[in-house]
C-alpha cells in the first residue's frame, strides 16, 4: 500500500477525534465535498458515512464505511465512490512525545485505478495524502471543544 506520513503537533486523542466526528469527514478528505449521513455509531465498525464526491453539478454519490477501529490508535476505512472505484484506506496514529505520527495508507481495489501499479497510486496520489494529512492536522490541533448550553 502507498504511505504518507506527517508528525502533528498533538495528542493522539485529539486526532482521533477528528476522525471519529464523521461530519468532518469532507473537511479533510480532499474530494469529499458534501457529507448526506453519518450512522450514529460512527466510527464503530461498520458504520457508514454517505458522501458526495467532487464538485457541484458533477457530484458523484459515495460511501465509505469502517473496516476495523482501534480507539486513539487505528481507523481503517472502506471508501466507494462509483464509477470511480473503490479504496482501503488506513491511518495509524503513532505518539511521539507530546506530538502524533500519523501514516495514511490506501489501496485502490476495485474501479479503473486498480489497474495501476502501487509505484504509480503513490506517485499520482501521494499529493492527496499529504494534503489530507495536513488537514487533519489543522483540524486536530485548532478544533475546539464544543459549547456546554
Amino acid at each position: 500500500m502507498p504511505k504518507r506520513s506527517r508528525v502533528v503537533s498533538t495528542s493522539a486523542e485529539r486526532v482521533f477525534a477528528v476522525l471519529a466526528d464523521g461530519w468532518s469527514y469532507a473537511s479533510w478528505v480532499v474530494g469529499a465535498s458534501h457529507i448526506r449521513d453519518v450512522d450514529d455509531s460512527w466510527p464503530d465498525a461498520g458504520a457508514r458515512i454517505r458522501h458526495q464526491v467532487g464538485p457541484w453539478p458533477l457530484h458523484i454519490k459515495g460511501m465509505t464505511s469502517v473496516h476495523a477501529v482501534v480507539p486513539g490508535r487505528m481507523l481503517e476505512l472502506h471508501a466507494r465512490a462509483w464509477p470511480l472505484g473503490e479504496a482501503k484506506v488506513r491511518l495509524d496514529l503513532e505518539p511521539v512525545d507530546a506530538a502524533t505520527r500519523v501514516t495514511l495508507s490506501y489501496e485502490l481495489i476495485a474501479g479503473v485505478g486498480r489497474l495501476m501499479p502501487h509505484l504509480v497510486q503513490s506517485v499520482l496520489l501521494g499529493p492527496r495524502s499529504l494534503e489530507m494529512l495536513r488537514r487533519l492536522e489543522d483540524l486536530a490541533v485548532r478544533r475546539r471543544a464544543p459549547a456546554v448550553r
